[in-house]
């Protein structure tokens, strides 16, 4: 059996797809949305994770899409300016840079578009949006995770991974339903949401925070568009992750006191298509694997966005991930084995990032050795 279901359309699971069948297996993604999944704040793509981009052919078109930013400003909790920058930003690093910052729906769009061209007889990757993971049975002697879908489809894989995310599903079936104790909370709680560019900024980003909460506000579509970042301080909250409405009420009690101009973008979340919640969190697990299930990305390692590395893990993970299952007929236990061996010091030290620095960021040394702490090896056919 060479069938491999990935549970998430995100950059880990479309990713680790067309890595897949760049090794010969036949993989499944499942989404619980209808598509791909549009919205989300701008991500940066850094070291090691360039190469991937670049073996996968995608490097050219993710330049061509990253964001412009000329700089930001700082503003107290009132609106007033503290200061400006025209070498960097707090979201992307300095402007200098080789590193990509683009929008997480657009590195998602060219993966997308990369899985769906990949040459297969057979007709690629399949896909099964509209549908989840609902129960993993990997007693069968004979091998391989019979999978129930919550449509009530069954089907057994070869082997199972969760690209699920944060609070990822295939972590919960295949560790424990606590598997929420792996979640370690890092004090704060972030939205991300889109708005008109009530302001005007040209590829400017702006920044407004107090001593609780502050926002990021930063122009895309050429302008036309804001990505609003909302957070605020606060222990681990108790709320359905699935209950927009909660999850907004929240936001707004806990930073509606913030100046500028928060009344309008509290107003404009309650309209906004891509309204997305969570802790800022990172997952940190003994092992990310169990039998034939195997996890990637923000499911397995997510380190924060305080780190500005979770893209760039997704990225190496599936590729790594990818890799060891296709590197030889050793048993699926060898090859993840390998997968954990050669992430973990990598993992480690992206997640120590976000703890480095509370409320400044990463140092520009710890960033540069740990985006570069390891290599892909010798490309050997595993580029596009």
């Amino acid at each position: 059996m060479r069938n491999v279901l990935i549970s998430g359309a995100g950059v880990a699971g479309l990713a680790l797809a067309h890595w897949l069948r760049r090794a010969g297996f036949a993989p499944t993604v499942v989404e619980r949305a209808p598509s791909v999944r549009p919205g989300g704040h701008a991500v940066d793509v850094r070291g090691v994770a360039l190469d991937v981009l670049d073996r996968m052919g995608l490097l050219v078109d993710a330049r061509r899409a990253r964001t412009r930013m000329r700089g930001m400003s700082m503003h107290d909790g009132d609106g007033n300016e503290l200061w400006r920058s025209t070498e960097m930003t707090y979201s992307s690093g300095r402007l200098d840079s080789d590193d990509i910052e683009l929008l997480r729906e657009d590195l998602t769009a060219l993966l997308h578009r990369r899985v769906r061209a990949d040459p297969d007889e057979e007709g690629g990757t399949e896909f099964l949006f509209g549908d989840s993971v609902a129960a993993l049975d990997q007693s069968d002697p004979a091998g391989g995770v019979h999978v129930t879908f919550a449509s009530g489809l069954t089907r057994t894989f070869s082997l199972v991974v969760g690209a699920d995310g944060l609070r990822s599903g295939v972590r919960r079936l295949a560790f424990g339903p606590e598997s929420d104790r792996y979640l370690h909370h890092l004090g704060a709680h972030v939205a991300v949401f889109s708005t008109d560019n009530f302001l005007g900024l040209d590829n400017w980003q702006v920044w407004v925070r107090d001593e609780r909460a502050s926002y990021c506000l930063y122009p895309v579509r050429g302008n036309t568009e804001l990505r609003a970042t909302l957070g605020f301080m606060s222990p681990p909250l108790d709320y359905d992750h699935r209950d927009p409405e909660r999850q907004k009420a929240l936001l707004a009690a806990n930073t509606a006191a913030l100046g500028g101009d928060t009344g309008i973008l509290l107003d404009a979340m309650h309209t906004a298509p891509d309204f997305y919640f969570a802790p800022m969190a990172q997952v940190r697990m003994d092992r990310w694997t169990r039998g034939r299930v195997a996890l990637v990305g923000d499911a397995g390692y997510c380190p924060s966005p305080l780190s500005g590395q979770g893209t760039s893990l997704a990225l190496v993970g599936a590729y790594v991930l990818a890799r060891e299952l296709g590197a030889s007929p050793a048993p699926v236990a060898d090859a993840l084995l390998r997968y954990e061996e050669r992430m973990r010091p990598f993992v480690a030290l992206n997640q120590a990032l976000a703890t480095e620095n509370p409320g400044q960021g990463p140092s520009e040394e710890s960033l540069t050795v740990a985006k570069n702490a390891l290599t892909l090896g010798d490309a050997d056919g595993w580029v596009v």
